[in-house]
């Protein structure tokens, strides 16, 4: 009896440990009900194993999820949808797992940080060239 489908951990980690709990876990359940850029669901998919990664459920009301179009998206206000789309989380078959993670992996490795800045700066001399 070691094995308990849900574990609920609520204390601070470590950021190397958090990353290898992330790593191991079969789903990842990011169900905010209203956020920017979730960075969590970003960091759950950069840990996983690309060969038998893990299934992120995440709130279609989080900022990641105009991005993370491969995750489990989900209305967290509807609890019968979040029950389901765990049920297919942990049912999902590896080959599909694979799909989504491959997806998600590639957005986040065009979207790195460098990308990001270089986007902004871009911007804002955009901004500033209108202004000036």
């Amino acid at each position: 009896m070691d094995w308990v489908p849900i574990r609920y951990l609520n204390r601070a980690y470590e950021r190397g440990v958090l990353m290898s709990l992330l790593g191991l876990t079969d789903v990842g359940l990011v169900t905010p009900i209203r956020d920017g850029m979730n960075l969590v669901a970003k960091e759950y998919v950069a840990t996983q194993d690309p060969d038998n990664p893990g299934v992120l459920v995440l709130s279609t009301l989080a900022g990641a999820a105009q991005e993370l179009s491969g995750a489990v998206l989900v209305n967290p206000y509807d609890r019968e949808a979040v029950a389901d789309s765990m049920q297919q989380a942990v049912e999902m078959r590896l080959e599909e797992r694979r799909e989504r993670f491959q997806s998600m992996i590639g957005i986040l490795q065009r979207n790195d940080i460098h990308a990001w800045c270089s986007r902004f700066i871009e911007s804002l001399q955009a901004t500033h060239a209108t202004h000036h």
